[in-house]
């Protein structure tokens, strides 16, 4: 069983979606996204499978939640370095996102 302090050592912020691609390479249906977290994270790179429910035109702008403490993982010739939280639902993976806009690299907490 996770502890609390398993869950503190996540360091899930804020960020927006400033870039968004189809991922052609990906095994799976795909897209590549650049997040801006801010000053001190900056932009960061992800391979994210929500194709189902969006488009790279309704992508950017949007803020999301994603894990900006994982190592980099390669997904084909591309570097993933930020997981993008989303929920399993029906239809496809649904976005965690503030229910306000938030300062980018804002802290979960």
């Amino acid at each position: 069983m996770a502890t609390l302090e398993d869950f503190q050592k996540l360091d899930v912020r804020a960020g927006e979606i400033v870039k968004a691609l189809p991922f052609e390479k990906a095994k799976r249906p795909a897209y590549k996204l650049w997040i801006d977290f801010g000053g001190e994270i900056g932009v960061k790179r992800s391979s994210a499978q929500i194709t189902e429910l969006y488009s790279p035109e309704t992508l950017v702008g949007r803020q999301v939640l994603g894990v900006v403490n994982f190592p980099p993982r390669q997904v084909a010739d591309f570097f993933s370095e930020v997981l993008v939280l989303g929920v399993y639902a029906s239809g496809g993976v649904v976005l965690v996102q503030p229910d306000r806009p938030v300062e980018k690299g804002a802290k979960l907490g």
